[in-house]
């Protein structure tokens, strides 16, 4: 097995060599898709922490709530708008990236294909139509999540009466 993901790097032949192989498989995708989209996860949801208040913290734990019921009653509430924000930016990055996955993903029909991938190919193969449908299809699932995000903040703002 070793010698199958020889070409993939450090970190590809260690995984590999412990038996959990991470080049050419939707593992591989996700950990790639990982590494793009967490910066976006993390400018998001940073300025928020810096601004949660310290005092609600020190409040609900001298009101007796334990750490974990403080984080999901005081930050987390707080903390949902940026970290759903942040998710959507990351996926409508990974749902476009082509660069760093084409190398990890393979390629393999129905285990590791990704959308630009598949869009490049039916291009290369002159099929204009096929990959207009496939960019329609990931347009249309980019445009829903954005729906729905921008429904859960609208949705949150009324909640909070803000």
């Amino acid at each position: 097995m070793t010698a199958l993901y020889a070409d993939t790097g450090l970190i590809g032949r260690q995984f590999a060599e412990l038996g959990i192989p991470i080049a050419y498989t939707p593992a591989g995708i996700v950990v790639a898709l990982t590494f793009i989209g967490l910066p976006f996860v993390v400018r998001t949801v940073e300025p928020v922490l810096a601004e949660v208040s310290r005092e609600a913290e020190e409040a609900a734990l001298t009101l007796g709530a334990s750490r974990l019921q403080t984080f999901g009653r005081v930050i987390l509430p707080t903390l949902f708008p940026a970290l759903a924000t942040g998710f959507t930016l990351a996926f409508a990055r990974g749902a476009g990236e082509y660069g760093s996955v084409i190398f990890i993903a393979g390629n393999m029909p129905f285990k590791s294909e990704i959308a630009p991938l598949l869009i490049i190919t039916q291009l290369e193969e002159f099929d204009y139509v096929g990959a207009a449908a496939i960019a329609v299809v990931m347009l249309l699932v980019s445009f829903g999540l954005l729906l729905v995000l921008n429904v859960l903040q609208h949705w949150q703002q009324r909640r909070l009466g803000t």
